[in-house]
């Protein structure tokens, strides 16, 4: 019921989806062929390391995404997985042998981690050069300044969407929802940028925010990033907008096997029919994050 909905809200209104998987599959085939060529010119194949700490069904189904992208584009990769109570003493020891071995070209530790280990002692402790996620403060201060850099995984991957569907963003109203340096804060910063995507005039929300209705409002384009399932509504959006959902929620539903279903930031059924574009969870943004990784993994290994 709720995809025929779907698809009948799409016929209605002619809103287009965003589709994460069919732009995804596009790009990662170009990287085949570099990656193809790079071998025959008798260069380095691309080697990805990830690192997975503990048993978090979600951590876990992300890597092993990513490791069969690898195996797909003709990367080579490694996958190292430590106990839920490995020290992190024991992480960090892992990421400076990682970070030693020049046949690693990119380095990537899954997050969440354990409370008991520090996420900026983890970033902090990988090199600059093979981070591929894009989130050391080096890789972030680059990104600022306009310098050369690995960007953060998911925000580029939804700037390389925009591009793909050859939507406008110059001059338009950008609303952010939500300012982590992983997604909101980077995004915001790209998308303000003086390039093509970006010159957006941008509003960067979060939990502080007392006029948020008013604001995505005003928004040609709304970037969902709070990880709250369907927080934005209809009455949130304007007509003819173009709505960026990055939220991956789990929910409770009976109906699956697995006893949950995935769904978004976005109330998708209730504010597809006011948009232009929106991209669908899942099949949307979560696509484009593991195809700008391999992008940047591809960039780390570019000399060698």
């Amino acid at each position: 019921m709720l995809l025929s909905r779907a698809v009948f809200i799409i016929y209605l209104c002619n809103m287009q989806l965003l589709d994460g998987k069919k732009v995804s599959e596009a790009i990662l085939a170009e990287i085949a062929e570099e990656v193809s060529a790079r071998k025959h010119s008798g260069k380095k194949t691309p080697h990805l390391a990830a690192i997975l700490v503990g048993e978090n069904p979600a951590s876990q189904t992300y890597v092993a995404s990513k490791v069969k992208t690898c195996e797909q584009i003709g990367f080579a990769s490694t996958l190292l997985r430590l106990d839920q109570h490995t020290s992190e003493a024991n992480l960090l020891d892992h990421i400076r042998t990682l970070n030693e071995n020049p046949d690693v070209d990119g380095i990537l530790v899954q997050l969440p981690l354990p409370a008991h280990i520090s996420e900026d002692k983890v970033i902090n402790a990988i090199d600059p050069a093979k981070d591929v996620d894009g989130f050391h403060p080096i890789s972030l201060g680059r990104m600022v300044l306009g310098q050369p850099t690995f960007i953060s995984a998911t925000p580029n991957g939804i700037m390389m969407m925009l591009a793909h569907y050859g939507i406008e963003t110059s001059g338009k109203h950008c609303v952010v929802i939500g300012r982590s340096n992983i997604v909101g804060t980077p995004m915001s910063i790209l998308l303000s940028r003086n390039g093509n995507p970006g010159n957006c005039t941008v509003t960067l929300c979060h939990s502080k925010t007392k006029n948020l209705k008013e604001l995505c409002l005003q928004a040609d384009i709304i970037v969902a990033a709070i990880g709250r399932p369907n927080f934005v509504t209809a009455d949130m959006v304007r007509e003819g907008a173009v709505v960026i959902d990055v939220g991956i929620n789990r929910i409770e539903d009976a109906s699956k096997k697995s006893g949950f279903r995935l769904v978004g930031d976005v109330d998708f059924n209730a504010v597809a029919g006011k948009t232009a574009y929106i991209t669908p969870v899942p099949g949307g943004v979560g696509k484009m994050t593991i195809c700008a990784l391999m992008r940047n993994t591809l960039l780390a290994a570019q000399d060698k």
